[in-house]
Order: structure tokens, then C-alpha cells, then sequence
């Protein structure tokens, strides 16, 4: 893709950007391209979104439905597309982008594969060779016992389709699997009436790569990496991500090795979260976000062009730069109860921890384990920053207004 000319929102000459799903991280990405002008559109199933409150315009539309997706596609005439969640009618995408109403970012098969575990695990995995762990996929609870029981327990069962954990479950027996199997068809953003069930990985820690393809000083599509990040999760979900996570030579080179044959494959421009888990030396590949990742909320406080800074200059054909200023950390601030316009008490003692900020993403309805907010923090050393962003998303206190 080439660069994007860029002009005056609300103007003939404006550079449009319509982003599917207008969650916190699209947030970030379309408040970055508002600093280059581009006009903005947020997408979402729901309304006030919290990319809504920031974009140009705002449109609410089931992204499940082929139609709805094309139907608003033709109607804002965008210059990109922008997928920033997994519950989207990727089909539409593919049409959109086959008939030159939009360019999909990074682009429509990329989007496809990569919204689908099945798609992204045989190409990683069969085609590219990558290491993986033992998988199998099955479209009934049948089936999903026979791959359990050939992969191995304990074993981890998702929804080929879904995202931040819903539906996952680890299962350590035959007789939890129906139980997953149940669990994983609640759990799915889009019914496809398959899981994969992987075999346990027992790893010493998990890595987001993010992986930048931008165009670089040749003029042609180059691939920038930033520093690694660490993190821990709860129930298939982040609740802290540090930066830089410290590995050995040989297993940084393999890590940058598989993000980078992962995203050459698929291609476009943008930022990709490559998930890596990391034994030793050995790299085993996870699985592959084509935008920016919820680990990598670090980068607020560590970089100086932050993720989603460099999404929005990958995508416009603008120069980009994954340097890291300091090491940092980010916590999970949850909402801890079902309430809609919830408040936030101890914002103030919160930002009294050295080098701390916030983003509180503005979410209509709370939930007890919705993501509300993020505290981010930089400190000399990735535990100082831990302990400084556990102690300020402690201070947070979500409260019915």
C-alpha cells in the first residue's frame, strides 16, 4: 500500500478511516490519527463506544452481518479500513477490498485468517512450519474428546473465533470436556461451531512481539520490531503486561524470526501482537492480532511513538520509530460491578505514584471483570514499574454514580 494523502476532516480532501469495534484500543488509534488530520469513523454493536466519543462520527451496526458491514463501508466511502475486534463478517471484508471500495488493514486475508484460530494455526503451523504445540480442531463434542484425548491432558479448548478468554478453559480430564465444550459455544463472538484444543505448553513466560510493517527509508515495506513484552494472564485475559521482558539472545532472535515470516505471510501495513511462548531458548508460536495488542497498553508509558501511534503512521505510509525510552508497566483496572456510567474514586492518589498515568477508557456499562482502565507506569527496572502500576490501579475505586 502506498501513502495516504492526507487533507482537511469534513473536507473533500479529508483522509477517512473507519474502524470496526471502537473499543479502548481503537481509543488510542483513532485519537493518534486525529493528531494527522484524518477524519474518523468508529463502528461498534453498541453505542457510545469509547471510540465513538473521540472519532468524528460514530455509527452503531451488528458486524456480524455481511450486509450492515458493506452497507456502512459504501455509505462513509472510507480510504482504509480498520478492523480493531474479532466479531466482524470477514467475508464482507474480502468483498469490500476485491471491489476497491476501501483498503482493509492490514488486509482482508490477513483479517480472515487471523480472526480465525483455524485459518492462522494451519498457516503457521502446516505452511510456514512454525513451532507450535499439538492441536486439533473439532466441530463437536464428540470430536473435541478424541482430540483432547490425542493432544493430551491437561489441554486448553477455545472457540476458533473469540477473544480475551471467553470460552477458554483448561481441561485436565475427559470428563471436564463436554463441560468445555458447552463453555466455548457460549463463549465464541461468532457461532462457527468449531474449537481447537491444544495441548498444554509448559513455559517459562509468554511474549507479545509487536511487529511494525511500515514503509521505511528504501521506500519499500520494511519490518520494525519494539523491545518484548512480558505478561501474565487470568483466565485466557491480561491483567499486567512490563516492557522489556528479559530473554536470552537465541530466543529473541526466534521470537523476531517467527513475528516476522508470521507477518510477512499475511502482509499489508500496521502493527501486529505476535503471542510467543518462550521455554529456554525455544520459541513456540501462539497466535497473531493484526493491530495493536491489549498487552501492549505498556507502550503508553515505555516508547516514544506508543503502539498505537505507530499503527496510525504504518497505515497512513508515514515513518515509524518502536525505540523504547524506559522500562514500564501496565494493570488492569476493572469495573468490579454491573452498573452503567459508573465514577472513579482515588484518581488523584492514583497519579501520585511516581511516573504513573492513567487511561480510563470510558465504557458505558461496567461488568465485575470488564476491563475499565489501565494504570501504566515507567520505573529504572520493569519490577520497580510493576509494583508502580499494581499500586496505582489499586488506588482506582469504580463506584456506582
Amino acid at each position: 500500500m502506498g501513502r495516504v494523502r492526507i487533507g482537511t476532516p469534513l473536507s473533500p480532501s479529508s483522509a477517512r478511516v473507519l474502524l470496526l469495534g471502537a473499543g479502548e484500543l481503537g481509543k488510542e488509534v483513532v485519537i493518534a490519527l486525529q493528531r494527522f488530520g484524518v477524519e474518523t469513523i468508529a463502528v461498534d454493536r453498541y453505542a457510545d463506544a469509547p471510540a465513538m466519543q473521540v472519532a468524528h462520527r460514530g455509527r452503531v451496526i451488528d458486524m456480524t452481518d455481511p450486509a450492515a458491514v458493506r452497507a456502512v463501508v459504501e455509505a462513509e466511502r472510507p480510504d482504509l479500513v480498520v478492523p480493531e475486534i474479532e466479531a466482524i463478517a470477514t467475508d464482507a471484508l474480502l468483498g469490500i477490498e476485491a471491489d476497491g471500495l476501501a483498503t482493509v488493514i492490514p488486509t482482508a486475508r490477513a483479517t480472515s485468517l487471523t480472526m480465525n484460530r483455524e485459518g492462522i494455526r494451519r498457516l503457521a503451523a502446516e505452511e510456514l512450519g512454525l513451532a507450535t504445540s499439538p492441536y486439533r480442531f473439532a466441530g463437536s463434542a464428540e470430536e473435541l474428546a478424541a482430540g483432547a484425548a490425542e493432544v493430551g491432558f491437561p489441554c486448553v479448548v477455545k472457540p476458533v473465533i473469540s477473544s480475551s478468554g471467553k470460552g477458554q478453559s483448561l481441561v485436565h480430564s475427559a470428563e471436564e470436556v463436554a463441560a468445555a465444550w458447552e463453555y466455548a459455544a457460549t463463549g465464541s463472538r461468532v457461532d462457527a461451531g468449531r474449537v481447537i484444543v491444544e495441548g498444554f505448553v509448559d513455559f517459562d513466560y509468554e511474549i507479545t512481539q509487536l511487529t511494525v510493517r511500515a514503509v521505511g527509508a528504501s521506500g519499500e515495506v520494511e519490518t520494525f520490531f519494539c523491545e518484548p513484552i512480558g505478561h501474565r494472564q487470568v483466565d485466557g485475559d491480561y491483567v499486567e503486561s512490563w516492557q522489556p521482558q528479559a530473554m536470552s539472545e537465541a530466543a529473541l532472535t526466534g521470537a523476531r524470526e517467527a513475528a516476522e515470516r508470521i507477518t510477512s505471510a499475511l502482509g499489508g501495513c500496521g502493527v501486529f501482537g505476535v503471542e510467543l511462548f518462550v521455554r529456554g531458548d525455544k520459541v513456540i508460536f501462539s497466535e497473531v492480532s493484526p493491530r495493536p495488542h491489549d498487552t501492549g497498553l505498556v507502550t503508553l508509558a515505555t516508547q516514544r511513538q506508543s503502539e498505537f501511534e505507530l499503527h496510525a503512521r504504518a497505515i497512513l505510509g508515514l515513518p515509524v520509530d518502536t525505540s523504547q525510552r524506559r522500562p514500564g508497566a501496565s494493570a488492569v483496572i476493572y469495573g468490579g460491578t454491573p452498573a452503567v456510567g459508573i465514577a472513579f474514586e482515588g484518581v488523584a492518589a492514583a497519579l501520585a505514584v511516581p511516573e504513573s498515568d492513567l487511561r480510563l477508557f470510558g465504557k458505558p456499562e461496567s461488568f465485575a471483570r470488564r476491563r475499565m482502565g489501565v494504570a501504566v507506569a515507567g520505573g529504572d527496572t520493569t519490577d520497580e514499574a510493576r509494583v508502580r502500576a499494581a499500586e496505582a490501579a489499586s488506588r482506582i475505586r469504580p463506584v456506582e454514580a
